[in-house]
């Protein structure tokens, strides 16, 4: 490497993370003085060659993600056969180390979390990436709450390889992968979506849906099992919130939210004593979430709008003392004349 510099630009400080396909790094951008994170792709993943090629493709699409829920990625590359990804340094924790610390979170911090990681989602769903492997060692959370979620890009490559070509490579994270994701299938956006509830279940109960010793038990599991009811676990858990949880971890994806969006929504509107409501898109209405009008809210008066309000009173009424102060006279005058329409003679 240039200089001992990664790419001649980033020098390595720590080691920060390690996972089955990568080691994260705290890096100093010499370029522009700034600390940076690294992700270093682990051999021999970084020896193949169709997967280079999807890595550097997905990294691109990636890297025009601008959402401030999702880490930024400033630069990624290969520098004598090292694949590597930079991104936005966060001074934080991932969501795993927070639920292992915390046993489990307060269901109404469980939600605002939610719905950021949501929001972050649907953004790049609607740029039409899927992210393939989301948990929550993927998403990071700051001392202020603030939510960054990490790998789209890198898990979407990872999801064009079939398993079986790298058998030492841990592939994914059964805990939270889809049904559909277990059974073979394609990712898609209602694949994240299960995952999005796999990973709420586990912020209000402090487990995850499905506990197994290997891979394919989990994917078993996932395929046919129903999990626990939250509130068997944990009975402060609101009885809506559960009911969430558990459409949102539905076996078809027709019966979940139908996308991250739908379920940021949902969670938005959430009320502790009342089960959220849902739009039928029966009768005419849209089929797509994402086209879906919100209810307009009540009109509220102000200020400016009370004012007009009592402009139109005081014009409202000069105008019935005028017609009023009419009438006499119209009548007098019609007595006067024979012809008048109303002359009693």
């Amino acid at each position: 490497m240039a200089q001992d510099l990664l790419g001649g630009r980033y020098g390595l400080i720590e080691k920060i993370g390690s996972g089955g396909m990568a080691d994260i790094y705290r890096a100093l951008d010499h370029q522009l003085q700034r600390e940076v994170a690294v992700k270093i792709l682990r051999d021999p993943l970084a020896q193949d060659q169709s997967f280079q090629e999807s890595f550097l493709h997905e990294a691109r699409a990636a890297a025009n993600l601008s959402h401030p829920n999702i880490v930024t990625i400033f630069d990624f590359g290969r520098d004598e056969g090292t694949l590597y990804i930079v991104m936005e340094y966060i001074a934080g924790t991932d969501l795993k180390t927070l639920i292992r610390r915390r046993k489990h979170l307060n269901p109404l911090e469980a939600v605002e979390l939610m719905k950021k990681i949501s929001d972050g989602v649907g953004y790049a769903h609607r740029a039409g990436l899927v992210h393939c492997d989301l948990k929550p060692q993927n998403i990071m959370v700051t001392p202020d709450n603030k939510v960054k979620i990490t790998d789209f890009g890198v898990s979407r490559a990872l999801a064009t390889i079939q398993p079986d070509e790298h058998s030492d490579i841990v592939w994914g994270s059964p805990q939270y992968f889809s049904p559909e994701q277990a059974s073979g299938g394609a990712p898609s956006p209602a694949s994240d979506v299960y995952s999005l509830g796999a990973i709420l279940y586990e912020m209000i109960t402090g487990q995850p849906p499905f506990v197994a010793d290997t891979a394919a038990d989990l994917a078993q599991l996932h395929l046919t099992a129903e999990p626990i009811p939250p509130r068997s676990i944990e009975a402060s858990i609101p009885e809506p919130l559960q009911q969430i949880v558990l459409k949102v971890l539905a076996k078809e994806p027709s019966a979940r939210y139908r996308t991250a969006d739908q379920l940021g929504r949902i969670l938005t509107n959430f009320n502790l004593n009342a089960i959220p409501e849902e739009r039928s898109s029966t009768d005419g209405e849209l089929d797509n979430p994402d086209l879906e009008q919100e209810k307009p809210k009540p009109l509220q008066k102000t200020a400016v709008t009370s004012e007009m309000d009592w402009i139109l009173v005081a014009l409202g009424l000069v105008a019935f003392l005028t017609i009023g102060g009419l009438i006499p006279l119209w009548l007098w005058v019609c007595l006067l004349y024979p012809s008048c329409p109303i002359n009693p003679g």
